[in-house]
């Protein structure tokens, strides 16, 4: 990992491949005072330890923010520029605003100060790592909730991704709410389900 810079923001998002819900993003920056030595990209912890995480990072970073870009905002922008659109309102949100920001990925976001791309930056850039934390640990809440209000659709497991049951689902109830529209799985399970008939 490299050096923490201060006022530097890393910026992460998560929730690019799912077919449902929501993207989310994240903004962290991290005072270079603490040992933040443990970090690492969220998809190289288990989720007791990004839970462990996410609370420190919360409650010892200078200041993070979590924005999102809703299943309708994807559909009609797409999910490129929704994950785009998300990383901007999560760095605009933060206070203090940073000096510089560094986004994992080659992508970056319209914002008010100078923006890099790190390939591979949730590995290398603390706050990168931190913003990818704290972003997985809240999509994966807002998946327990969808599985709360949808249960059908089974997202405590499989989290929206497309998995071989989340397509079984989909294509025998259809799609809910919050599925995403111009996703191609989508798309296929609308076109071949028929809601059942309604009694007469």
């Amino acid at each position: 990992m490299e050096a923490i810079e201060p006022a530097v923001a890393g910026v992460d998002e998560v929730g690019r491949g799912p077919l449902a819900g929501p993207v989310v993003a994240a903004a962290v920056i991290l005072d270079p005072g603490d040992d933040w030595s443990d970090l690492r990209d969220s998809k190289r912890l288990s989720a007791h330890r990004r839970e462990g995480l996410d609370t420190r990072i919360r409650a010892s970073a200078v200041a993070w923010e979590i924005a999102l870009a809703s299943a309708a905002e994807i559909d009609a922008l797409n999910i490129r520029q929704a994950s785009l659109l998300a990383m901007q309102r999560a760095v605009d949100a933060l206070k203090p605003a940073p000096v510089a920001v560094r986004v994992d990925g080659r992508d970056c976001p319209r914002v008010a100060c100078p923006v890099s791309a790190v390939v591979g930056g949730d590995d290398q850039v603390p706050a990168i790592a931190a913003a990818s934390i704290i972003a997985k640990v809240y999509r994966d809440r807002i998946a327990l909730d969808l599985h709360a209000r949808y249960p059908d659709y089974g997202f405590d497991r499989h989290r929206g991704y497309p998995t071989a049951l989340h397509r079984e689902r989909l294509a025998h109830h259809g799609p809910c709410a919050e599925h995403r529209r111009s996703f191609k799985p989508v798309r296929a399970a609308m076109a071949r389900y028929l809601p059942p008939a309604s009694g007469r």
